[in-house]
């Protein structure tokens, strides 16, 4: 009869089990990626707090089981708090100055090779397969004269720029600092408000899951710094018997750049063999390049498996793919941040898929030292077993 259409369950009999789950399936993606693209522009627009927050939580989390400690030796919060931050920020001081110190005493060597080596290009130019004449590389070199001045402009409003992102950098340390001051002396405190405004019924699962979350953030923290000193201890001593200047600012390159998973070494590492190179030749740049490989392989095949397998149980295809959204979301920072919060992530779901933590207190959980959860179907005892007939569940 015209005018008259199935009823809506008929239809939805009539739409094949494929296209049905297919539509189900699309609809939250798309709902799923537009979540994330909301997150990503909100903490990209707020990256002025939110970076200088998580690096604070960061420095929390491997600080805070000193202040912790501290207290157990009946220290008052405060005053563990202030001894410890007061620590640290000496410690931090005291490697700045000194690499402040010898990189300013390498500096006149390092320039000495410099041009060195810029006369040892002008003659391979000259003398080489190239076969430049006097009149040709001056040429050149008026050429490049020339640019840097049609270009001035430019290079004073980046300068400028510069000298605002100092500013930017400076009020983002003191805000992380003051943020971690606060996360040292009440962090137990801050993260009880945070909880209050989760649901009363399931208060009790976020609690833990972020208790989790923290503890597994302790471990990868504590595990990184050790990965790092290893590196740059390693780097700095093949420096040292290579001959390569600036051994200790280089160190200390290495030593940051291993807070970055992956990209960090290869960084730290191409400066440090192309300094060799300008300033040792090319046979000293191989031979740093391959003390680097061997310190990343030490790395990759020992001290990760040893130290971070049980901080972050994570895929290394998913720390590049952290790593390579932190770098669009937020630069190096962001970088930084990347596989910390993946870990979090990752130990707070586990958590919260986990029948065992269903029985835990929230009291019970130890944030300062990470427990096994178990992927979320360890606690139960039923197999799925697919025979001809389907799924089976047995005991």
């Amino acid at each position: 009869m015209i005018g008259v259409t199935p009823a809506d369950g008929e239809i939805g009999r009539r739409v094949p089990g494929l296209l049905r789950v297919s539509a189900a399936l699309s609809w939250r993606f798309v709902v799923i990626v537009a979540a994330l693209y909301v997150v990503a522009r909100v903490v990209s627009y707020l990256a002025a707090i939110v970076i200088p927050v998580g690096i604070a939580l960061l420095l929390a989390a491997l600080l805070s089981p000193a202040v912790s400690k501290l207290t157990e030796w009946r220290v008052p919060r405060g005053m563990a708090t202030t001894t410890v931050l007061v620590g640290g920020i000496a410690a931090v001081g005291g490697v700045l100055t000194f690499v402040i110190t010898e990189f300013s005493k390498g500096l006149p060597e390092l320039q000495s090779q410099v041009w060195a080596s810029i006369d040892t290009i002008r003659s391979w130019m000259k003398d080489g397969p190239l076969h430049l004449s006097e009149l040709q590389l001056q040429e050149y070199l008026d050429r490049f004269v020339s640019t840097v001045k049609e270009n001035q402009a430019e290079i004073t409003s980046s300068a400028l720029t510069t000298a605002a992102t100092v500013g930017e950098l400076l009020t983002g340390v003191l805000l992380a600092l003051f943020t971690l001051i606060f996360f040292l002396h009440d962090g137990d405190g801050i993260w009880r408000f945070v909880v209050r405004a989760v649901p009363r019924d399931v208060r009790d699962r976020a609690d833990i899951a972020g208790r989790r979350g923290f503890a597994s953030l302790v471990s990868y923290v504590r595990a990184t710094a050790a990965v790092a000193v290893v590196d740059a201890v390693g780097v700095g001593v093949g420096l040292y018997f290579i001959g390569v200047p600036l051994v200790v600012p280089l160190a200390a390159l290495v030593f940051l750049g291993a807070f970055i998973p992956i990209i960090g070494a290869v960084i730290t590492g191409a400066v440090a063999v192309l300094i060799a190179l300008v300033a040792n030749g090319a046979v000293a740049a191989l031979i740093v390049l391959a003390v680097l490989i061997g310190v990343m392989q030490l790395e990759s095949h020992v001290l990760q498996p040893l130290l971070l397998g049980r901080a972050v149980k994570l895929h290394p295809l998913a720390v590049i793919f952290a790593i390579t959204s932190g770098l669009v979301v937020g630069g190096i920072a962001g970088a930084l941040l990347a596989v910390p919060l993946l870990a979090v992530l990752n130990s707070g779901i586990r958590s919260l898929l986990s029948e065992s933590d269903a029985h835990v207190a929230p009291r019970d959980v130890d944030v300062l030292e990470p427990q096994e959860t178990g992927p979320p179907d360890v606690a139960s005892d039923r197999v799925e077993d697919f025979g001809p007939e389907g799924p089976r569940t047995t005991k």
